[in-house]
């Protein structure tokens, strides 16, 4: 059974998105579309209806909202336990960019994996502290 083709980067998005983590993403989303016009295109809920994963438009650019979630290491900015931004990045290959980023001294924080989208996933940790995802194409 062929998978199928999957873009490295989805349409409309840039190489790299910021994803903002906060307590109260929903109310985050309902303040960016009032202070920002933001238009909330998708939202994929979590546990207690929370936002896992919401994806905003901000004037020509994404923003990806989520809300915390401490037991997945996902902390906001009032939080004392870590960094609440995460760089997503959209690659080519994300075989390839993980064990690149590791070589370089990332840790690897969630491991990769073929998603639900048809595309590859991982979380890394730079030797900075910085927190990435990295979304790409399956290796061929």
């Amino acid at each position: 059974m062929s998978q199928p083709a999957v873009k490295p980067i989805s349409e409309g998005m840039d190489s790299r998105t910021p994803l903002l983590i906060c307590a109260g993403a929903a109310d985050a989303i309902e303040f960016y579309a009032k202070a920002f016009n933001a238009l909330e295109v998708s939202r994929l809920p979590g546990p207690k209806g929370r936002p896992m994963l919401a994806m905003l438009w901000v004037g020509n650019s994404g923003l990806m909202v989520a809300d915390e979630f401490p037991e997945w290491g996902g902390f906001g900015p009032k939080s004392p336990k870590g960094s609440p931004v995460t760089v997503r990045l959209h690659v080519e290959n994300a075989d390839a960019v993980v064990e690149r980023a590791v070589a370089a001294g990332a840790r690897i924080t969630m491991p990769l994996a073929d998603m639900f989208r048809g595309d590859r996933y991982a979380e890394l940790e730079d030797p900075f502290g910085h927190r990435w995802s990295v979304w790409g194409a399956r290796a061929i």
